[in-house]
């Protein structure tokens, strides 16, 4: 390995090393900030730029429903999938995460938009009121 490649090697490392400090210790506040949102994180393995872009995509939804779009759970979950891409398909994630924002009174109308009219949900909500 020529010089170059050995400090473009080195380099590399460095990055991968810095972004996985950043990854634990996010896991570790995780941990430390004992919220039911961040169990769930914790538990799916979400990193932190797949939970900024989640809040990103909760944001998004409040600016829809407060604008009058119809929205539904199935493109919204879509959506969340595509950022992260591991749970592919897990509707459970994300109807845990949205009720943990709820509950955590952040986004509670994206959740009562999307999910709200499912029975599985309505006597929780009812319960709530």
């Amino acid at each position: 390995m020529d010089p170059n490649q050995k400090i473009q090697f080195l380099e590399n490392e460095i990055k991968e090393l810095k972004q996985l400090q950043k990854e634990m210790e996010f896991r570790q506040d995780l941990i430390f900030f004992n919220t039911a949102i961040n169990r769930i994180l914790y538990e799916y393995k979400i990193t932190k730029e797949q939970y900024d872009k989640i809040m990103d995509l909760m944001d998004l939804y409040r600016e829809k429903i407060g604008n009058k779009q119809k929205v539904s759970h199935e493109t919204f979950e879509q959506q969340v999938y595509n950022i992260v891409t591991q749970h592919d398909g897990n509707y459970h994630l994300v109807e845990f995460l949205t009720m943990a924002f709820k509950e955590e009174n952040r986004w509670g109308e994206v959740f009562d938009a999307l999910y709200g009219d499912l029975p599985k949900f309505k006597n929780n909500l009812e319960e709530k009121s």
